[in-house]
Parts: C-alpha cells; sequence; structure tokens
C-alpha cells in the first residue's frame, strides 16, 4: 500500500509542475505570439486541477475498490503523457527565447515574432492538436470520477501547499551565498528606494530555495538588529488579506488579535507600524491582482524609511508590479552544489560530494 501511496503523490506532484509551467511567461509568450490556442491551454489547467482535487479521496477509496485503482493508474500515464507534451512545449519556448524571439521590450516583440520561420507552422499546428487530444482523455477521466464517486475531500483546497514559517530548517545551505549577499546590501540600505518601504522580489520555479533564501535573511543575526520589527506570513494561493493582515499585526505586537474586520486591523497594523523599521517577509505570494495589493501594503507606509518587504513568488507577473527596488531571479543549484547537498543529505559530509562526481 506505500507504493500505491507515493504514487499518488508522484501524480498531484506532476500535476503542480505541468500547472506551474503552463502559467510561466515563457509559455505565455509562445502561445500569444505564435497565435496558438491560449484559452485551450487554460482549459487543460483547469481540468488538471479538477482531477487533482479528487486525489486524496480516489487514494482512500482504491482499497476497496479495483476500479478507483484502475482509474489512478490510467491517470497517472495520462499526466506523464501530459509532461512529455508540456516539455516539448517548454524546448520550442526555451529555443525561441535563445533565438532572440521574445525580446523583453514591448516594442520589438510584436515584430520579431512576426518574422517566424514559416517551416515551425506545422509544429504549432500540431501543438493545437495535442493539446486537444490530451484534453479530451482528461475530460473522460473528470466524467468518470462521478461514476466512481470521488469528490474533492472537505476541508482540502486544490494544489494546498504546507504553509512555511521562519523558522531555519537546514543548517547548511549551498550556492547561495552570493545571492544573499547583494540582498543583504539592500536590506541594509535606506535609498534603496524613493519609497519609504521597499519591496524585494525573489522570484524563481517551485523548489528553487526562494523560501530557504528569505530564512536566511530573515534570521541573520545582522539583519535581527537593524529592524524593530520583523513579521513572516505564509500568503499562498488562498489569498486573504485579512489573515495575512492578522498574521502580521500579532507578530508585531507579540500577542493575538481578536479583530476580524479588515480595515479595524490595518489601522491598528498603521499605528503599530509608524515612524519604526520594520521587515516583513510575505512568502510564496500567488495573486496578481494589483488592486489587492495595494490594499494589503496601504499600512506600510506609516514604517520608517529603511522598511522592506520580501516577497517570494513563482510568478513574474506578481512580481512586476509590486517592485520598487530590482527582481533578484533565483536560478536552480550549479551541478556542483547539488553534489554536495546530495551528498550532505545521503552521506552526513559535503565532500563527499566531489568523490561521487569523480566516479
Amino acid at each position: 500500500m506505500v507504493g500505491a501511496l507515493i504514487g499518488e503523490a508522484f501524480i498531484s506532484a506532476s500535476i503542480q509542475v505541468i500547472c506551474d509551467r503552463i502559467a510561466s511567461p515563457e509559455f505565455i509568450d509562445l502561445f500569444r505570439h505564435k497565435k496558438l490556442d491560449q484559452p485551450l491551454l487554460m482549459k487543460l489547467k483547469r481540468t488538471l486541477l479538477t482531477l487533482n482535487a479528487v486525489l486524496d479521496d480516489a487514494e482512500e477509496k482504491q482499497i476497496e475498490k479495483p476500479a478507483v485503482r484502475e482509474w489512478l493508474e490510467d491517470l497517472k500515464h495520462a499526466v506523464f503523457d501530459a509532461e512529455d507534451l508540456l516539455d516539448e512545449i517548454n524546448y520550442e519556448a526555451l529555443r525561441c527565447k535563445l533565438e532572440g524571439e521574445a525580446q523583453t521590450a514591448d516594442k520589438f516583440t510584436n515584430k520579431v515574432w512576426n518574422f517566424l520561420p514559416t517551416s515551425r507552422n506545422k509544429f504549432y499546428q500540431s501543438m493545437n492538436v495535442k493539446i486537444q487530444e490530451l484534453l479530451r482523455k482528461l475530460e473522460d477521466f473528470v466524467q468518470l470520477k462521478g461514476a466512481l464517486g470521488l469528490t474533492e475531500v472537505v476541508g482540502r483546497k486544490v494544489s494546498q501547499r504546507t504553509p512555511t514559517t521562519s523558522l531555519v530548517h537546514e543548517p547548511f545551505v549551498y550556492g547561495r551565498d552570493e545571492v544573499k549577499e547583494n540582498l543583504s546590501k539592500v536590506l541594509f540600505s535606506d535609498d534603496a528606494s524613493k519609497e519609504y518601504v521597499s519591496v524585494i522580489t525573489i522570484v524563481g520555479m517551485g523548489g528553487v530555495g526562494k523560501t530557504t533564501l528569505a530564512r536566511m535573511l530573515y534570521n541573520d543575526d545582522k539583519v535581527k538588529g537593524h529592524f524593530t520589527f520583523q513579521a513572516w506570513a505564509c500568503v499562498s494561493e488562498d489569498y486573504d488579506a485579512i489573515r495575512v493582515t492578522k498574521t502580521l499585526l500579532e507578530s508585531v505586537t507579540s500577542k493575538p488579535s481578536d479583530k476580524t474586520d479588515l480595515n479595524l486591523l490595518q489601522v491598528e497594523l498603521r499605528e503599530q507600524l509608524r515612524g519604526k523599521k520594520f521587515l516583513f517577509v510575505l512568502d510564496d505570494l500567488w495573486n496578481e491582482k494589483y488592486s489587492d495589493w495595494n490594499c494589503l501594503q496601504t499600512p506600510f507606509t506609516s514604517g520608517a524609511r529603511g522598511s522592506k518587504v520580501i516577497v517570494t513568488t513563482r510568478n513574474k507577473n506578481v512580481a512586476s508590479f509590486m517592485q520598487n527596488v530590482p527582481t533578484q531571479p533565483l536560478e536552480p543549484l550549479s551541478h556542483e552544489d547539488c553534489w554536495s547537498l546530495l551528498a550532505k543529505h545521503a552521506f552526513g559530509n559535503q565532500h563527499l560530494g566531489v568523490t561521487l562526481r569523480e566516479k
């Protein structure tokens, strides 16, 4: 049964990777400028999330229902097919980027995309067809889930993540010293922005170490001595301004708050921050609505110059509308750092990484 449980975890993880990739700027640019069927891609994402929502229920029912187990097994292969297809599209997106077909300046972008090689037209047409075929296959699974009695588990959110905290879990962190040093300079600078509060965004794919880097900065002794207040809030996909504001307020005051009204919470937080230098971390932010961000950060403006907010996100669109200092993109670790990390976890000795790499 342990193997089955692991299998379902793999399905859910694969779906999350696919959905993250669909939401990536590279994918969005490719579909927009190649005039591919972007609504079809979004429908594919919604269908995958619908299936992901019943995986917990399916995992429990597969023991007594062989049909559910067969449904899960078939779904696993379909999801792997989806991964293969998106890998193919991702390769094309990266190819276009490397060839300079996706320029960052908007005034050049459309002109460049218009000069696409006609030899690739068949490839793009086939991509639309393959996505349609995959979607039809996944929709069959959606239809079957009702017949099998599969439902979303009450109290569970689709793609729910474990909330993060500010506590450091890893005594050793590899490959981030230079990035940490650069961001530390920004944290200690009082003129990094014309605004009183500077927002630092750490952007990168899931699992690349954004939260770990934020923890390193947050728990640095010099950083602690530089700010009057520090607070950590895990935002995640289930964005709730009241919950986030209340978390920040309770961290600042070191006592629980019985307020449930956003206005009252923000008024008190604004007064607590008035004239004080603070560091807030908003971890795993997904919300792309500028109006929501503008509302959330309103109390921050009463803080002293030099106050900082660190935001970690997978979405470059989130970073674009809130930054007032340069965004810090976080790339995957180098091969050498990966070996060191693997050796540390597997054998308790990072120096073994060199030996393993040479074998």
